[in-house]
């Protein structure tokens, strides 16, 4: 992963140049994060772990709760990328004090979003969630120039049931490109599951073999 800029602009970590200097909990929680995003999409959970636990902590240590949730959904927002189903267990312990953006954004990585919704998320999934069409929704995840958000952008659908194939190509060549092996072997297993499902065995061997390759095997 070399930047997560669009989920970190959340966390409004970012400083200006006519700025005063910034403070060293922001630096260090944005490095921190930074190494979880590594991490997990490597699949490698202890460094994951003690990066995410390392990055809230200076966040909470400034009792910013809006700045901790964010980093919440940051992490919410990774698992959505590769197809973890489990709940954002983190998110959920601070729901009551979550502005209605960030209830939004959290249904949007649940799959739960609804079009009301749409003008409080995040600019680059807008489109997604506002497509009239599970074509048109692809397309526009397509469209969306940052990796890790368009990944963001296809798990999101996935979890609402408008994936298509066009999709799940997208999303195995996004995790692919970037060499994210955690969520390129979930969308492989997608791939294979559904050619099986299809009656398609070349097809779903052909993607089995793949998986093998990333897993070492």
């Amino acid at each position: 992963m070399k930047t997560i800029a669009p989920l970190l602009s959340l966390l409004m970590l970012a400083a200006c140049g006519s700025a005063p200097p910034v403070p060293d909990w922001k630096m260090n929680a944005q490095s921190s994060l930074q190494r979880t995003t590594d991490a997990y999409m490597e699949g490698k959970d202890a460094i994951e772990k003690n990066e995410f636990t390392r990055a809230r902590g200076e966040i909470a240590a400034t009792g910013k709760v809006d700045l901790v949730i964010r980093a919440e959904l940051i992490r919410c927002a990774l698992r959505t990328a590769a197809l973890a189903f489990d709940e954002c267990a983190g998110f959920e312990a601070l729901r009551a004090d979550a502005t209605p953006a960030d209830l939004a954004y959290a249904a949007y990585l649940a799959g739960r979003a609804q079009p009301g919704d749409t003008a409080l998320l995040p600019e680059p999934q807008r489109a997604v969630l506002a497509a009239g069409s599970d074509q048109a929704a692809a397309a526009a995840a397509q469209a969306i120039a940052d990796p890790l958000s368009r990944l963001v952008a296809a798990g999101a659908l996935f979890k609402a049931n408008r994936a298509t194939p066009e999709l799940l190509a997208m999303a195995v060549e996004t995790a692919s490109n970037q060499g994210w092996r955690r969520p390129l072997l979930a969308w492989l297993n997608v791939q294979a599951l559904r050619a099986e499902q299809a009656g398609a065995a070349d097809e779903a061997a052909r993607v089995r073999r793949r998986m093998a390759l990333v897993e070492g095997k």
